[in-house]
């Protein structure tokens, strides 16, 4: 019995030293949200890559050329092709000439060219060839589930520093930001997280560690974080970035026709979209749609689009915008046309406008 005693004893207190061996050492304090913050970050902070756009300064008295900065952002990883997706106001340019530079994870440094551009997106790709094994692309998730309220978290490079991690919640849905070239970013992704200059193009994560957005842009008068930041959703995302590695630019939808430029257009005082060529056998064609010209008796006549399924339109990216929205390719849509006065609608399919 004694014995038996002594054996209970020596084994409780191998199991309180355990015990205390645990609370000093093993116990961080941490709570089963931050160790999976934590653990994303760390799963995803090799896919994230900082990004240096080279601008060339040639010295007054030699052929020597010296390379300096000129913009920065952040950016992730797509596959093990060497792709990389940023912003393409991280960019900056439709000049396939201009020099980037991206750091990887290890802090080397890759050369890289201009892949494909999506100024309507804020999008854009570029290539490094880099060893395969050095390449850590994300997972990619989906955004048509996301709901208000649920964690995200941001990765980029800040100011030029190394990499950050930001943490916050979805706060809003379904937004409209206006993209670079003026076109409209739809269902784009409200957070809190704070994204500061240098977050640009950096990977929005969901709580599992998957790609859900693509930092764009912050609203603040100071341009800092103001508790306000938005991405481009990875639906969009990953619809549009096999697109922009094939063929250089995004394929749009249309119904075969030219159009006059807004500049032009409106240096006629002419309102709408000017339609100047019908290409053979497209909807436009078949739905009887006529280019605009001058007649003998010296008026304007032919089909000005002035709306698109009841809204109406004034430019070239109202138009483009209205054709995204109704479904692009595949998708029918009802057109408004001026011709000199008199209206008509014509409804009419939409095409794929490859490159």
């Amino acid at each position: 019995m004694m014995q038996e005693f002594a054996r209970l004893t020596k084994a409780f207190s191998i199991l309180w030293v355990l015990a205390l061996t645990v609370v000093a050492f093993g116990d961080t304090g941490l709570t089963d949200g931050e160790r999976r913050d934590i653990n994303n970050f760390e799963m995803a902070s090799p896919s994230t890559v900082y990004i240096r756009q080279l601008a060339v300064r040639r010295s007054l008295f030699s052929l020597d050329e010296t390379a300096y900065e000129r913009g920065a952002g952040s950016g992730f990883v797509w596959d093990k092709d060497g792709h990389i997706v940023t912003n393409f106001h991280v960019i900056q340019t439709n000049d396939r000439s201009t020099r980037y530079s991206i750091t990887l994870w290890d802090q080397s440094d890759w050369e890289a060219r201009l892949v494909g551009l999506s100024p309507s997106k804020d999008l854009a790709v570029l290539k490094i060839d880099a060893p395969r094994d050095r390449l850590v692309p994300l997972n990619i998730g989906t955004s048509s589930n996301l709901a208000v309220g649920q964690r995200v978290l941001a990765l980029g490079n800040p100011f030029g520093l190394d990499q950050t991690l930001t943490v916050g919640i979805v706060s809003a849905l379904g937004r409209d930001l206006q993209s670079p070239d003026g076109r409209t970013i739809h269902d784009v992704i409200q957070t809190d997280a704070a994204i500061n200059p240098g977050n640009s193009g950096g990977p929005l994560l969901d709580s599992s560690g998957r790609l859900i957005g693509v930092n764009t842009a912050i609203a603040s008068p100071s341009g800092g974080s103001a508790g306000i930041g938005f991405a481009i959703p990875v639906d969009t995302v990953a619809r549009l970035v096999p697109e922009l590695i094939e063929f250089g630019q995004e394929i749009r939808s249309g119904i075969g026709v030219t159009v006059l430029s807004d500049h032009r257009a409106r240096r006629y005082g002419l309102e709408g979209i000017v339609i100047t060529e019908v290409q053979a056998g497209q909807p436009a064609e078949k739905a009887g749609i006529e280019p605009v010209r001058v007649n003998a008796r010296g008026k304007i006549v032919g089909d000005i689009i002035v709306g698109v399924d009841g809204k109406r339109v004034r430019q070239l990216s109202e138009l483009m915008d209205a054709f995204e929205e109704a479904g692009g390719a595949g998708s029918q849509v009802t057109l408004t046309l001026d011709n000199g006065g008199q209206r008509r609608e014509v409804r009419l399919p939409l095409i794929e406008i490859r490159p």
